[in-house]
């Protein structure tokens, strides 16, 4: 039989034995891996004449895309938005830790801070690859200090600020650079905030709304101008109110603009959203684009939370994780899926959700029993 090597000199391992996620379905196919990118078996059987070079059974494992986590805000002793002399070993600690719970890619995530401490933190972070040393990392998401004192939460008020005088300078002048800035949260009933929405979106950034007394009107006025996300919904914005829904009337709005989607976070952990309030979002949109963020919670048992408490297909919990993360990002012809082409970065579950092994390009980064657990 001709060799592989004409084509990539890295080995091709076929996992066998397997239930994998592709096309919104678990199949029972298997996943071909190649030079960290999934591969498709008939150009390598077809065009290469080519075969494995490795063969591993899954022992009847899911495989899911990795878990994407946009909103993180530390973790295991970490605070991102703590300005420490040793951030970077921080931010280090917490991409290894995930690891164990699912996540390959995520947006370490600043609450409100003073603009001293965005001039010194946001420089040391920065878009890297995952790997063994820890779960890539797509950007910074800003979680404030554009927000609304009265759904400050847990948020310091002596920080919070408005763009009201320099619109988006204001902003720039806060964070000091948004060279790895992914995802902003901004209350959108603050004066001017339809500029500065315009601005980020712009430049890439993802803005989302969150912290907020904006009724429904401004909260559309917002998605009209540019803003694709709700962060953690209910929590920190006005109540659902049958006269005005405000932002939660998002999720059945018929004024956002044709082809646009709204993808709206949520944090299933049992505590910060009330299963009921997971029920009504799932049902509003029960193919929608519902995305599970870890914010102190660990992304697995949010996934099996919220397939719990909702329950959705087994699909529908592991892409609130991975594959709308990654549309919500723009980045879903590489990273949620198991598409042929894309990264290898994938998990294998049992059948409770429970993660086994975590791999990235499709290398193996973590397993359960190599813990002896």
């Amino acid at each position: 039989m001709p060799s592989n090597k004409s084509v990539s000199d890295a080995p091709i391992v076929q996992f066998t034995n397997c239930r994998i996620l592709r096309s919104h379905q678990l199949q029972r196919e298997d996943l071909w891996v190649r030079d960290g990118k999934i591969l498709n078996p008939e150009k390598l059987f077809f065009d290469e004449k080519g075969s494995a070079d490795i063969q591993l059974d899954c022992k009847d494992s899911i495989i899911t895309p990795g878990f994407i986590d946009v909103q993180i805000n530390g973790g295991f002793g970490v605070d991102f938005s703590l300005a420490t002399d040793d951030f970077k070993s921080g931010i280090d600690l917490v991409s290894q830790k995930i690891l164990s719970h699912g996540v390959t890619s995520f947006c370490p995530t600043l609450v409100t801070s003073p603009p001293s401490v965005y001039h010194q933190v946001l420089p040391q972070i920065s878009i890297r690859n995952g790997g063994v040393h820890g779960a890539g990392i797509l950007g910074a998401h800003l979680e404030g200090p554009f927000i609304s004192k009265e759904k400050k939460g847990a948020h310091p008020e002596h920080c919070l600020r408005t763009f009201e005088a320099g619109a988006f300078q204001d902003l720039l002048a806060t964070y000091g650079s948004l060279d790895c800035v992914r995802i902003v949260t901004l209350a959108p009933e603050m004066k001017r905030s339809s500029e500065v929405i315009q601005e980020l979106t712009k430049r890439g950034i993802c803005v989302s709304l969150g912290h907020s007394v904006a009724n429904l009107s401004q909260a559309e006025e917002a998605v009209q101008h540019g803003a694709t996300f709700i962060t953690h919904l209910f929590n920190a914005m006005l109540p659902f109110h049958h006269r005005d829904p405000g932002i939660v009337g998002l999720l059945t709005s018929d004024k956002i603009p044709a082809g646009r989607r709204v993808f709206y976070g949520m944090i299933s952990d049992g505590i910060h959203t009330n299963p009921a309030a997971l029920r009504i979002a799932h049902r509003a949109h029960p193919k929608g684009t519902k995305t599970l963020s870890g914010s102190v919670a660990t992304m697995d048992t949010c996934v099996r939370h919220f397939q719990e408490a909702t329950g959705c297909s087994v699909e529908t919990a592991l892409e609130a994780a991975s594959l709308h993360p990654a549309q919500l990002l723009g980045i879903e012809h590489k990273k949620g899926t198991l598409n042929y082409d894309s990264d290898a970065d994938f998990l294998m579950l049992n059948d409770s959700l429970y993660v086994q092994a975590t791999y990235i390009a499709g290398e193996e980064v973590w397993r359960q029993d190599a813990l002896g657990m």
